[in-house]
């Protein structure tokens, strides 16, 4: 039986019973949760194995990988230069990044960079782990790559270019800081949260893992693989479903089936590219990179302190920040072939970000891949993570984080 620590205000008592029952129906190895309301710890929770190879437990400070839930700090980062007036996020890009501007780019603004609207969602040759290590030769090459759309034509998730070309927003206009120590040295630095992490996290943090366990009392986890590759969608845990409705079994999921095993396929080339060599999403090389589109090892009270510190206007101005989660893009997304929505860098509700109806109107954050999510909400006061070692089978529809998400704001209403 796995025992869940932390502490839980009894007015959460909701969301400590559905991830306790995560664990007893073996949809956990290890994970942590954890919920701000009203800038106060409401959830402070974390169980299970965080190394499954050695059985070492998952403690209070065990950092998880976040994979995209590091975009909405990588957005936060280039929106803060922004409201400091180094650059127009409606300008064009070529003002400060003069080389951007070849080959149909030329139009390219920075809120198209941040939207997921630039057209460049994949890299046009195979990128390895180490060479993903070299900002600024990565966003070199961006600069010089045909785009696969018009920009401003449409959107389609930059699962992984993303970080490089907000990220360059980033390095030209701070003085050359890497996202990573731009964040932290503004805003996150009394946070356990690193886009580069140092050896020390690196060697303390959780394992991913496919490995599944089976149900409390049934035995030890079960099943094979490493679990370090990206899952779709690339950050939507969820794969387009609908909580209880006819989505989570449409041809939804079939096209999200075939395109994640269409090599050729713009998500699978979006999520696959780089790759993050041996160890998948646990190699160390990937881990100090800190790729600034996922390359975040945090903990679950560190995530959501990020969320508590930005609605309540300790990084953002107010205005900045609701200017930034309007969206600016929602339908049919070009990559991952369900609807998304999408305002600065932050996404919105939408079939890759599931809300529940309380939230729909006013919460942002991002997913991540394996089922990892970081959310925010400034009209409700809620700020919430969620980080599993576990990598969630999107195909199937995983909705873990949807249950706890749905229980914190139950716990609000009441």
């Amino acid at each position: 039986m796995t025992t869940v620590e932390g502490t839980c205000d009894p007015a959460f008592s909701n969301v400590r019973d559905v991830f306790e029952r995560g664990f007893a129906e073996g949809r956990e190895v290890g994970a942590a949760v954890a919920v701000y309301a009203g800038g106060r710890k409401v959830v402070d929770l974390w169980g299970g194995v965080a190394d499954h190879r050695t059985g070492r437990a998952w403690e209070a400070g065990t950092p998880c990988f976040a994979f995209s839930c590091t975009k909405a700090v990588t957005a936060t980062a280039a929106l803060l230069l922004a409201e400091r007036g180094a650059y127009d996020v409606d300008g064009p890009v070529t003002e400060w990044w003069p080389e951007y501007g070849v080959r149909g780019k030329e139009g390219t603004t920075a809120a198209h960079l941040l939207s997921h609207q630039a057209g460049l969602p994949a890299f046009a040759r195979p990128v390895s782990a180490e060479e993903a290590a070299d900002a600024p030769a990565r966003a070199a090459e961006l600069a010089a790559q045909e785009p696969e759309w018009t920009p401003g034509d449409g959107h389609g998730y930059h699962a992984l270019t993303y970080g490089w070309l907000a990220g360059e927003i980033v390095r030209r206009l701070s003085g050359g800081r890497t996202v990573g120590e731009f964040a932290r040295e503004e805003f996150t630095g009394d946070l356990d949260l690193w886009i580069g992490a140092p050896d020390d996290v690196i060697e303390r943090a959780a394992k991913l893992t496919a490995r599944r366990p089976k149900p409390d009392g049934e035995g030890a986890p079960a099943g094979g693989g490493s679990g370090t590759a990206a899952r779709p969608a690339g950050g939507a845990t969820a794969g387009g479903a609908e909580p209880g409705g006819a989505g989570r079994d449409g041809d939804v999921l079939a096209r999200l089936a075939g395109a994640y095993t269409d090599p050729q396929s713009p998500f699978n080339r979006a999520i696959n590219n780089p790759h993050p060599g041996k160890g998948g999403y646990n190699n160390p090389v990937v881990l100090r990179a800190g790729w600034p589109s996922a390359g975040m090892l945090t903990t679950a009270p560190g995530l959501a302190g990020f969320y508590r510190d930005l609605i309540a206007g300790r990084v953002l101005k107010p205005d900045t920040l609701r200017a930034a989660v309007k969206p600016r893009v929602s339908g049919p997304d070009r990559t991952m072939l369900v609807d998304s929505a999408f305002g600065l860098g932050y996404m919105r509700p939408a079939a890759v970000f599931l809300t529940p109806a309380a939230g729909r109107d006013s919460a942002f954050g991002h997913t991540g891949a394996g089922g990892s999510i970081g959310l925010g909400d400034p009209e409700a006061g809620l700020a919430l993570a969620y980080l599993p070692n576990l990598m969630g089978d999107a195909l199937s529809g995983d909705l873990r984080a949807y249950g706890l998400v749905e229980a914190a704001y139950s716990a609000l209403a009441s």
